[in-house]
């Protein structure tokens, strides 16, 4: 969580600084609820993150260097400077790029675990996360209604951040609650304080665990307040003030700093070294990824089709 946080506001810099071509999506805020997702993940399960899952990102797996350099445009990350830096993953080891924050993970996702099923594997979890506002989408219904109708072993993470861009709950859905939706598709709900995390690994921990004894999708609604605008260009000017004197508006980082230290299994001076040692690291990974090359385009020879007789067989046409 604070490895995410303190990347993330070096990106938000970064950018600020004109040195990030693209968009900046910070997941301030959402940090406990997403971390939670990607620790309770193992090997060979399936993790499709979404524009706020730095921490969900760390915890599968991903790294700061390669962070960085998909967000400088290094040819030497994992997309080579080639794609937006928020479409990054590595789909051979489960950890599937983002096509839009907006549903569509969750149809990938369960196409995924469907081809699993059919492969003969078994034990494998499918992760993926959508915030209030997505669930509004068709995306959303035909991805959740055949995870529903399958029974496969999805955990949907549904972050109710209170706004959808600059659009709040209010004008959202109708619903009382999002776990109604849940009932509604026949799925097993969850619900949770997001800012919390204690609560957040035992309550995701329960869903990865249900979905992974084959008690099919699981939907975990976390409550909480998104810490940042939509991205770096929104000053979030547009959110109700009451917003951070509710239960939910809270930072899950402090309030989790604040744990360990009333329990004594911290002290300020370890955190305060822990802060520093991360931001070391952050500005010397930083400093190396800007000196390094960015992809020429006259020495490209990228194909948008990947099979190579299928590659073969286009351009001979």
């Amino acid at each position: 969580m604070l490895m995410a946080r303190l990347l993330e506001e070096k990106l938000a810099s970064l950018y600020r600084a004109g040195l990030i071509k693209g968009g900046v999506f910070l997941g301030r805020g959402q940090e406990a609820f997403s971390v939670s997702l990607g620790l309770h993940l193992r090997k060979g399960d399936l993790y499709a993150p979404l524009i706020r899952d730095q921490a969900g990102r760390m915890a599968f797996g991903d790294t700061v260097l390669d962070t960085l350099r998909t967000y400088i445009g290094s040819q030497l990350g994992p997309m080579r400077g080639r794609d937006g830096n928020i479409h990054r993953g590595t789909p051979g080891c489960g950890y599937y790029a983002m096509i839009s924050h907006l549903g569509a993970m969750i149809s990938v996702v369960v196409g995924g675990l469907m081809a699993k099923r059919l492969q003969g594997e078994v034990g494998i979890v499918g992760g993926t996360c959508i915030g209030e506002g997505g669930t509004s989408t068709g995306a959303f219904h035909e991805g959740i209604n055949v995870a529903a109708v399958e029974k496969v072993p999805l955990v949907l993470l549904v972050a109710n951040n209170q706004y959808a861009y600059s659009t709040p709950v209010s004008r959202q859905f109708a619903c009382r609650n999002l776990l109604d939706k849940a009932v509604g598709y026949g799925l097993k709900g969850h619900k949770v304080d997001g800012t919390n995390l204690e609560d957040c690994l035992h309550v995701v921990g329960e869903a990865v665990r249900a979905a992974r004894e084959g008690r099919g999708p699981q939907l975990v609604v976390g409550t909480l307040l998104r810490l940042a605008g939509h991205g770096e260009h929104d000053d979030a000017s547009y959110v109700d003030p009451l917003h951070y004197q509710a239960s939910y508006g809270g930072d899950c980082i402090r309030l989790a700093e604040r744990t360990l230290t009333e329990r004594s299994w911290l002290s300020q001076e370890e955190l305060m070294e822990w802060r520093r040692e991360i931001s070391l690291e952050v500005e010397l990974l930083s400093a190396k990824v800007l000196r390094e090359p960015v992809p020429d385009p006259s020495e490209e020879d990228w194909s948008a089709i990947s099979n190579v007789e299928l590659r073969d067989s286009y351009s001979e046409r």
